[in-house]
């Protein structure tokens, strides 16, 4: 009891001339939440046989705490994971003209829902209507949150209490428990599998066809690959059969793009026009994967059917804001000029940048992570590395890249896993990746002008413990 009479009292130190400065940038309910807290872990700690903290270390502790607790949650990372659209961290990085757009409309009033030639109420979708249309030849567009949203929508208004009919093998799952048989139940639709996992013929929709069928549907397997004894019915064949019989044919692409990713030597991916061409009456795809834009969901097609689906109350739920659709229409009008696409669209310039000029960068970095490492026992090389598109984005092809690759000296495999944690609590977190028994920092998401900031905060990461 003695040892715990030692401890101020919570108003001595809030007194304390650091803690009142804290107070001043942080706000006194902060401090003195702080304070409370590490006076209780003060006297828990006496009480199991520690022993109690001098002043000085107390005041130490209690603003290391507000520091750590004034971080904000969303917080930026050097994604060196070697995935550019890393759904975990936040998938597109935004381009500059997108931002400044996010900028002027978070600041000022904007005409989100406002006509401003006649004077009169707008429509909201209005704003990449036509950039959408022009991109992808549909007559019509209309934008939610997300594109589980967009598929959800669509198939609530178009079937609901009536039969999809879905190839197999397209029933798919991609990461937070987004499984296609699931939404169309929530939906209120029912699913009717036709074919095979590997294998569907146009005999199997024939044969599913019914007087109750709303909707023929094809999913683009985005996030994983079937390869050999495959066969799928062409988009072209499916629309005229679903056209032949009078219901929709729809078409969700998942991670879509707006432009030809071969024209820059990355693999081939479906666009929302080259679906529209086909024969589909809708195109769903995602604004944040492979576009390079906001998180949204966006769905083009038939002028009725998106006017249908624009009625639907559950528009309201899903819409998005103003500062997605600022965004979004600053990432829409980069696609205008394609000779500079590359250059201007940061998704895509990532994803094409030279393996040279990693690896320049690797080999500038490499002396200075060998001087900050050199008491961990481990040793640290340059060497070529491959980075992937996304998780749910391509995810079978990958691209020659080059990093930093750490391996342990001897058996001391639990270096690794230290080291990955020192670098996640640098103030800027370093976020890699251990496989086959080494750290490996693929830099094909660090900007040049990032080099410096990156070097300099190794410093913090000290020696093994």
């Amino acid at each position: 009891m003695n040892q715990l009479s030692q401890l101020p009292s919570v108003d001595r130190l809030l007194s304390e001339s650091r803690l009142v400065e804290l107070a001043v940038n942080h706000g006194r309910t902060l401090i003195t939440a702080a304070v409370r807290a590490e006076l209780a872990a003060a006297r828990a700690s006496a009480k199991d046989g520690g022993g109690v903290p001098e002043t000085h270390a107390l005041i130490a502790a209690i603003a290391e705490r507000v520091e750590r607790e004034a971080q904000p949650k969303l917080r930026r990372v050097f994604n060196l994971t070697g995935t550019v659209l890393h759904t975990n961290l936040g998938r597109a990085a935004l381009p500059e003209e997108a931002v400044t757009a996010m900028v002027m409309a978070a600041r000022s009033a904007c005409a989100l829902e406002y006509d401003v030639e006649t004077g009169g109420r707008g429509d909201r979708d209005d704003v990449v209507n036509e950039l959408l249309c022009g991109l992808t030849g549909a007559e019509s567009a209309t934008i939610v949150n997300n594109n589980a949203a967009a598929v959800f929508l669509l198939l609530n208004t178009l079937a609901l209490r009536k039969e999809v009919i879905v190839s197999r093998g397209e029933l798919i799952e991609i990461g937070g428990a987004f499984r296609i048989p699931d939404i169309m139940q929530r939906a209120g639709v029912k699913l009717i599998e036709v074919g095979t996992t590997n294998r569907t013929h146009a005999k199997d929709f024939t044969e599913a066809l019914s007087s109750r069928t709303a909707m023929l549907l094809k999913v683009h397997a985005s996030n994983y690959a079937v390869q050999g004894f495959t066969k799928a019915v062409d988009e072209t064949e499916l629309a005229a059969f679903a056209h032949g019989h009078g219901v929709p044919f729809v078409v969700d692409l998942g991670s879509g793009t707006l432009t030809n990713l071969e024209e820059w030597g990355l693999p081939h991916e479906p666009t929302p026009r080259q679906a529209i061409a086909a024969g589909a009456d809708l195109v769903s795809f995602s604004g944040d994967k492979l576009l390079g834009g906001p998180q949204a969901g966006i769905i083009v097609g038939r002028r009725e059917l998106i006017a249908k689906i624009k009625k639907n109350p559950l528009k309201r739920c899903l819409r998005v804001g103003k500062l997605t659709l600022a965004a979004l229409e600053a990432v829409l009008r980069l696609y205008r000029n394609p000779q500079q696409l590359a250059q201007r669209l940061t998704t895509l310039r990532l994803l094409t940048r030279a393996a040279d000029d990693i690896r320049a960068q690797a080999e500038r970095l490499l002396p200075v992570l060998q001087e900050v490492l050199a008491t961990w026992q481990v040793s640290v090389t340059c060497e070529a590395l491959s980075s992937q598109i996304g998780s749910g984005s391509l995810p079978v092809d990958r691209l020659p890249s080059a990093g930093i690759v750490v391996r342990p000296r001897g058996k001391r495999s639990g270096i690794l896993h230290a080291l990955e944690r020192r670098l996640r609590g640098l103030p800027v977190p370093v976020l890699g990746h251990i496989a086959d028994a080494a750290l490996r920092l693929d830099l094909r998401c660090m900007a040049e002008a990032e080099e410096h900031e990156f070097a300099v905060q190794l410093a913090r990461l000290g020696s093994p413990e």
